[in-house]
């Protein structure tokens, strides 16, 4: 046999790659799983999306190769969305470059400007892939603690007094994933300044901005930050359009450039039907973003229920489309949700799997509709 790269001993098979396998199992089995884990939309997608990817069929460019920097119609819109929901100013030509869902998007930027040894400020807890993309690539993840007691955001001042001599960039996500924690203007002017004085790039991450968010924020609307700054944006929980796989980064001109000769030999461009689709989605006025988080809200009310049904506790001013909950104290994450599973047929994300300080946490989705909440409920209690 012949042996797999030694850069794969470094990482393992993504969680809920294996869970979900585990899940599946046990509904075939006939058990009356509920999944409450994973943030996959159940909810349909604009129907001027799905018109537009149907009539884009009979278009005579449909089945080509289309441009790695995607439509010029695609950029153009994800730019007025920009200007219009986070007063950002972007040009179309040279700021926003379209990707196939914004995962691959930390595999771009890992790519393209990381060198072996390099190191990486990555979140705990914090999106698993930030720290698996960042050794796959050869370089060092350098994790930062976040906690309930500074409202999960990044201790700046104690970043500074470690050695960073070697760190070359840093992830950041807000509003914040697994927690909801919303970045506060301070923090983003912050971070600006910390990624010019130590020459570390600074990229957001920020797919939940209006999932039960009031305020969505972009990094790039901050003096500055484009000097040092690279937002990944996704129309896959805005507009559930998860499986169609539509993200972008945006920012300075130069990073793009950089980020391109990557994209640029790992695929053949977008499917010219699903970038009609995206360019109907940003179109959106805010009533879809009222009716979207009126179903959410429901379903939130609905979950801290069933949260204080376990006897955890929870942040009601959290957003985003998950609940954080903290478990009854000396309780472990695995064991619990392992027994919720076993017992009750419930599954749902045990903290630790997006850092060690997510022990003691677990983590709903608010993925799936009222009649399935009230069942895990009407189980629990």
């Amino acid at each position: 046999m012949i042996s797999p790269a030694n850069r794969l001993q470094t990482v393992e098979e993504y969680y809920f790659s294996k869970k979900l396998r585990e899940v599946a199992v046990l509904k075939a089995n006939g058990k009356p799983i509920i999944n409450l884990g994973i943030g996959s939309p159940d909810l349909a997608p604009p129907q001027q999306v799905i018109n537009a990817i149907n009539d884009s069929m009979s278009h005579p460019d449909a089945h080509k190769y289309q441009s790695y920097q995607g439509l010029m119609e695609l950029r153009e819109a994800i730019a007025k969305f920009y200007k219009v929901q986070y007063e950002v100013s972007l040009s179309p030509l040279t700021e926003v470059l379209p990707l196939m869902g914004s995962k691959e998007g930390i595999m771009h930027i890992s790519m393209a400007f990381l060198n072996k040894g390099d190191e990486v400020l990555i979140p705990n807890p914090g999106y698993p892939t930030y720290a698996s993309v960042t050794k796959l690539v050869e370089a060092v993840p350098k994790f930062y603690d976040l906690s309930w007691k500074n409202n999960w955001l990044p201790d700046i001042e104690a970043l500074r007094k470690t050695d960073l001599s070697k760190v070359k960039l840093m992830w950041v996500s807000y509003p914040h994933m697994p927690t909801g924690a919303r970045a506060t203007h301070k923090l983003f002017n912050d971070l600006i300044a910390f990624g010019k004085q130590h020459d570390i790039l600074i990229v957001n991450d920020n797919p939940y901005s209006f999932v039960l968010n009031p305020s969505p924020k972009s990094i790039l609307k901050y003096p500055g930050a484009k000097e040092v700054c690279l937002e990944l944006n996704s129309l896959s929980k805005t507009f559930n359009m998860a499986g169609w796989r539509v993200g972008m980064v945006l920012g300075n001109s130069k990073y793009i450039e950089t980020i391109l000769k990557v994209k640029s030999n790992m695929d053949s461009g977008m499917f010219y039907g699903i970038q009609k689709g995206a360019i109907e989605a940003l179109k959106c006025s805010d009533f879809w973003f009222a009716s979207l988080n009126s179903v959410y809200q429901q379903r939130r009310e609905l979950v801290w229920e069933l949260a204080s049904a376990l006897n955890c506790t929870f942040d009601r001013d959290a957003v985003g489309m998950f609940v954080w909950a903290k478990l009854p104290l000396f309780e472990k994450s695995e064991e619990f949700i392992d027994k919720l599973l076993k017992e009750r047929n419930i599954f749902v994300a045990p903290g630790t799997i997006f850092g060690s300080q997510g022990e003691g946490y677990i983590r709903f989705s608010l993925c799936a509709d009222e009649d399935a909440i009230r069942e895990c409920i009407t189980r629990i209690k």
